[in-house]
């Protein structure tokens, strides 16, 4: 399902997962700019178009699409490029956690919980990338990943998280090698926990005071502050970031 609205200029910019949360102000940010945004997401096309209205400007669209299902990114990417006249800029942010402790869940439940992350998180994403490139190579582009500290950090009970953003940061680093040469700069920005949808239940329960405790600044990210690293490493002054992750905790994981 496709909805757009009139056309207008600026960069051409596909975000997934920008229904809600840190992919809504993601798009919300680059539309600010003048940017025409491609909204691809799961959730039902109603749910998107909540974002769409809060869009600054025009020659935005809507693709409902789920990157598990390999054929349907293919069609999704294709019309969304369609739609806003060409691509210039990816950002892959959509991803799912869910817990599964490894001696709690049976093995047909972790089977499922690994197929499903990875489904989204990294192959998903690798799909959409393979997809975009096709549009970009020509004409250079931006890649940003949205990945997360827990690569880094680990993700004791949503190992599969974890493994998923991990080998999301090795993908931009592995394409930001092999793009250069079609002048597409790849890089990532590992947040910590961030107001969203996502990890609402987990700073709602009775950890959400500790969660908040593990930056010296005492709160979690906003969305906006995740999305102004994002703008910034899209942009035409980063090129030579290519390869990099960006870590945006608050300081709740340092690592060397």
């Amino acid at each position: 399902m496709v909805t757009t609205n009139e056309s207008a200029t600026g960069r051409a910019v596909l975000v997934t997962g920008a229904a809600r949360g840190i992919g809504g102000a993601i798009a919300k940010r680059f539309a600010a700019a003048g940017d025409r945004v491609a909204i691809l997401d799961k959730l039902p096309s109603d749910t998107a178009e909540k974002v769409l209205a809060e869009l600054d400007g025009s020659g935005h669209v809507v693709v409902e699409v789920d990157l598990t299902d390999s054929a349907a990114v293919l069609s999704a990417v294709d019309s969304a490029v369609e739609q806003l006249g060409g691509l210039d800029v990816l950002v892959n942010n959509a991803g799912v956690f869910t817990a599964h402790p490894l001696t709690e869940v049976s093995y047909q439940d972790w089977q499922e919980h690994w197929q499903t992350t990875l489904g989204v998180n990294l192959i998903g994403a690798a799909n959409v990338t393979w997809c975009a490139v096709q549009h970009m190579k020509d004409r250079g582009g931006r890649i940003v990943n949205v990945t997360s500290r827990g690569a880094f950090r680990g993700e004791p009970t949503g190992p599969a998280y974890g493994a998923s953003k991990a080998g999301l940061n090795s993908l931009t680093q592995s394409l930001a090698i092999a793009l250069a040469p079609h002048r597409i700069a790849v890089t990532a920005v590992a947040p910590g926990f961030t107001e969203s949808p996502m990890a609402r239940p987990f700073l709602e329960s009775p950890e959400g005071d500790s969660i908040r405790a593990q930056s010296p600044f005492g709160r979690v990210g906003q969305p906006d502050e995740i999305a102004a690293g994002v703008f910034y490493l899209a942009s035409a002054q980063a090129e030579w970031a290519s390869g990099t992750v960006l870590d945006l905790n608050g300081a709740s994981y340092l690592r060397t």
